[in-house]
């Protein structure tokens, strides 16, 4: 069968990526095309789009871009069409990937939706358009099922995918002598994969590193930028880069400074104690505010329903409070109740397999017609 899939950002490149390597196990003979990342490319298939190209961050940044988003819609609509897709399958990325639903519904072709789109946080009115566009949501989060099913929406609840990641990870045993980190404990820092994240919060990350000479910091960066683009930020500072690492630095870190995202959850599951940071333009926060309904923005928080890690957001994003949390959980009694906390969260999220259950559904909806 032909799968057609669109991912917009990091995140949903890797799960992109093992949703495929689990659609080869249910389907003899898969085609795959799709907006994607370096993850889906190794999967085989043939990527139409990069998503460094795609992820814009916040209200104000989606109006400064709208112009490469309009000619990016037009590029998948146009491709769709040509390349005739037995099934769509949609990755997270709503603000892009709702209107391709509706685009495809309209013409025709089954539409799979992956990982739901975070409306139970605001405008929650647009599960109604969900409802009407997409034929069969994937979900992540446990109470994603309630939430839709009171809106009279049935959706699959497959599991959480960073479970199969993390479960498929090898650490690599020569990891800190490789890359020469030392004896120090480590202290990870990790400020997203998007340049708006990374212009707004490695600068802040970084000024804490000189009050904690015991530490070695190190800097996830991001494949898609280049080791000359973080060093404008770095500068003689002592931090460690290091490139398509991440699972292996939060295997051997201690803490972290993490931007709020997908990374706030990863870390958590590898039970490293963290302080989760989120800097916005001024009017997309304003926006925001206004608009969110939810307590908590760091999905570790939202999973569990309580304060688990704390959030820096905005104006609290500061060097002074980044500090006082990040010694906060260094040691003492902060860093062991997080840790226990997060034995929660480990039982709430469950067992690997939300790629396998996901494909399976996914070929067997689409064998249905």
């Amino acid at each position: 069968m032909k799968y057609y899939l669109i991912a917009g950002e990091a995140s949903g490149d890797l799960h992109g990526a093992n949703l495929m390597k689990a659609l080869k196990k249910q389907d003899d003979q898969p085609v795959f095309r799709y907006f994607g990342g370096d993850k889906m490319k190794a999967e085989d298939g043939e990527l139409v789009k990069h998503y460094a190209d795609m992820a814009f961050m916040g209200f104000t940044e989606v109006v400064l871009n709208l112009r490469t988003i309009f000619k990016n819609l037009k590029t998948a609509k146009d491709d769709i069409l040509s390349w005739k897709p037995d099934v769509l399958i949609l990755i997270d990325f709503p603000g892009f990937n709702l209107k391709i639903a509706e685009f495809a519904k309209a013409n025709g072709i089954k539409v799979c939706y992956y990982i739901s789109p975070k409306v139970w946080a605001w405008n929650q009115k647009r599960v109604l358009k969900i409802k009407r566009v997409v034929d069969h949501m994937f979900c992540i989060l446990p109470f994603e099922v309630d939430f839709y099913k009171e809106w009279g929406m049935h959706v699959d609840y497959v599991g959480n995918p960073l479970l199969d990641e993390i479960a498929q990870f090898t650490p690599d045993p020569q990891f800190r002598e490789n890359h020469q980190l030392g004896n120090q404990k480590i202290i990870a820092l990790l400020p997203g994969s998007r340049k708006q994240e990374i212009e707004r919060l490695l600068p802040v990350m970084l000024t804490v590193t000189e009050q904690f000479p015991e530490y070695t910091f190190a800097i996830a960066a991001a494949p898609t930028f280049t080791e000359t683009y973080y060093q404008q930020y770095i500068g003689n500072k002592n931090v460690k880069l290091l490139f398509s690492s991440t699972y292996n630095l939060l295997h051997v870190a201690h803490a972290a400074i993490v931007a709020s995202g997908t990374a706030t959850l990863e870390t958590a599951l590898f039970e490293v104690p963290q302080v989760v940071v989120y800097k916005g333009g001024t009017i997309s926060i304003a926006i925001a505010r206004l608009l969110v309904k939810i307590r908590f923005i760091s999905l570790v928080n939202l999973i569990v329903d309580k304060k688990i890690v704390t959030e820096l957001i905005q104006e609290d994003c500061n060097t002074q409070k980044l500090s006082h949390e990040l010694s906060l959980i260094t040691n003492g009694n902060g860093r062991t109740q997080m840790l226990a906390e997060y034995k929660t969260l480990l039982n709430r999220m469950g067992n690997p397999g939300a790629s396998e259950k996901t494909a399976r559904l996914i070929f067997k909806y689409t064998q249905s017609k």
